[in-house]
């Protein structure tokens, strides 16, 4: 008997040691974190697609270090409380680096699990900057922050629209409202606020705050969320006889959000990246992912370069190791898809270019 308890405790020991950096069987596991389900899949979709190429593109060439990568699929349905059990399954599962989350609201709850594990995170489009100003080491981000995009939007009402009166509408998210703060911020003395609403996610009648915005008669309404509000708010308040038109930010970059909306989409200006189908570096990218799942999403190209910067890292570091990897991360000067990436001291890159995009013809298109 002692000798079958000895046995015992022996094979939970080896198992335990394959498992160890997410090596068991001689695969390498890295997780993806996203809204799968839910009203906001389509982003979800996009971002793990996105991932799936660049996984799949490693393993044709033998893996990392020898060893296939294993992708590991993680459902936050947009919600902070799934997101920290994404967090804790991963952990438990020996994912040694995470791409993800989308939302501000679940990367930073998720990215204490992962600071106390030692995995890297790299989101791909969490933007609210607490997240790399809470000092942990092992967490980045390919995206922007929203103090860059608020600046980029404020100034491009202030100084191209040439706005007197602004209404900001926000979804109360970390993400939605911080951003709304920042575009606030930015605005300078000569404009005036005459709104500062938020709404609920989730509803279907917004019609109390449009009339309240379309009453202020701005000339411009700013709206901080995502593309299942964003093109209700903008049908619900132009079938009301309003007139001004709405921007936002990487939120309602989403065909999601034309549809919703319809034609009163039509002049909606949004702050993100540039057009990846005029960047030559990401040409291979586009062509590649086309083949596999059609038309990239305004994320996926994002996703497919914090995937690479995670597998590249482990490469570099020699090693699953979570210091290791970070401090490869940290080091890294990449070159991808989206171009030249390096991460400054907090985890942000230190090139974050937002331009302006409007809905032209039923398209969002980059304003020249």
């Amino acid at each position: 008997m002692k000798k079958l308890i000895v046995l015992g405790v022996l094979c939970l020991a080896m198992t335990a040691c394959t498992k160890k950096g997410g090596q068991e069987s001689g695969v390498i596991k890295i997780g993806a974190a996203g809204q799968l389900t839910g009203p906001e899949a389509v982003f979800g979709s996009d971002m793990l697609n996105g991932v799936k190429l660049a996984v799949e593109e490693w393993n044709a060439k033998g893996g990392v270090l020898g060893k296939k990568i294993e992708l590991i699929p993680g459902d936050d349905q947009a919600e902070p409380r799934q997101a920290v059990s994404v967090a804790n399954k991963f952990t438990a599962e020996g994912v040694v680096g995470v791409v993800g989350h989308f939302n501000s609201s679940c990367s930073i709850p998720a990215s204490e699990v992962y600071h106390k594990a030692g995995i890297p995170q790299i989101s791909h489009a969490s933007t609210n900057p607490k997240l790399t100003d809470q000092g942990f080491d092992n967490v980045f981000r390919v995206c922007g922050r929203d103090d860059q995009q608020g600046k980029a939007a404020g100034d491009f009402a202030v100084q191209k629209l040439k706005v007197k009166k602004v209404a900001i509408i926000h979804d109360k998210s970390t993400y939605g409202q911080g951003f709304a703060e920042e575009f606030k911020k930015n605005l300078g003395t000569g404009v005036e606020v005459v709104a500062f609403e938020g709404i609920t996610k989730g509803e279907k009648d917004y019609s109390p705050v449009v009339t309240k915005i379309k009453s202020a008669n701005p000339d411009l309404i700013f709206f901080g969320g995502i593309y299942t509000e964003g093109g209700l708010l903008v049908k619900q308040y132009k079938a009301m006889g309003g007139t001004a038109p709405f921007i936002g930010g990487d939120g309602i970059m989403s065909e999601e959000m034309l549809k919703i909306g319809g034609p009163a989409t039509e002049g909606t200006y949004a702050t993100f990246g540039p057009d990846t189908k005029e960047v030559a570096s990401a040409k291979g990218f586009n062509e590649n992912y086309r083949k596999k799942f059609g038309e990239p999403g305004v994320y996926s190209v994002y996703a497919y370069d914090a995937a690479n910067i995670l597998l590249q890292a482990i490469q570099k570091a020699g090693s699953t190791d979570g210091k290791k990897m970070v401090a490869a991360i940290k080091a890294i000067d990449y070159n991808g898809a989206l171009g030249h990436i390096q991460f400054d001291a907090k985890g942000d890159v230190k090139e974050s270019p937002y331009v302006v995009w409007k809905v032209e013809s039923g398209k969002f298109k980059q304003v020249k």
